[in-house]
């Protein structure tokens, strides 16, 4: 049995995590550092993008988790089912390696009350319409239905948000 890690959000850029995605044709399981350069050419890694108004036609991904947390919550499906982030991965360029970010949505009805928007959560159903695009980003990516997560008071948790595997 896999023991629960956390993946803090100011994680440095060479913190690794694994990801699903579709390369080559085919799904494959590959470990990539969170962080994407930002746009600008800043040093900083984006861990998070917005993703409404948005169009992720390719370099798509999925990453497993079972918790998030936030500030002294931790959130996890109510049916204890895994689920997983979107995101979307690039390939290495000039000095910055191949890596992967979670999108985000405007927190769904359980989240609203400690956060406004929230990393974007897809349900097991529907893992290979995120990856092969057979579902609107408007309609994949938008909050679950109120009651679908489970939320726990944590003690002695960071004020960072949080994944956890």
């Amino acid at each position: 049995m896999m023991n629960a890690t956390i993946f803090h959000s100011d994680a440095p850029i060479d913190y690794r995590r694994i990801i699903v995605r579709r390369h080559a044709g085919e799904v494959e399981m590959v470990e990539l550092p969170w962080g994407l350069r930002a746009r600008d050419g800043a040093p900083r890694a984006v861990n998070l993008v917005r993703s409404e108004g948005r169009r992720f036609p390719t370099h798509r991904c999925l990453v497993p988790a079972s918790e998030f947390r936030y500030k002294n919550f931790s959130f996890s499906l109510a049916n204890g089912d895994w689920f997983y982030f979107a995101g979307i991965w690039r390939p290495a360029a000039e000095d910055w390696p191949e890596a992967y970010t979670i999108l985000t949505i405007e927190a769904n009805a359980d989240i609203a009350p400690y956060r406004d928007r929230q990393m974007a959560v897809l349900t097991r159903d529907q893992r290979m319409d995120w990856l092969d695009g057979t579902v609107p980003e408007d309609e994949i990516l938008r909050p679950l239905p109120a009651g679908t997560f489970r939320i726990k008071r944590t003690s002695g948790a960071s004020d960072q948000p949080a994944l956890a595997l």
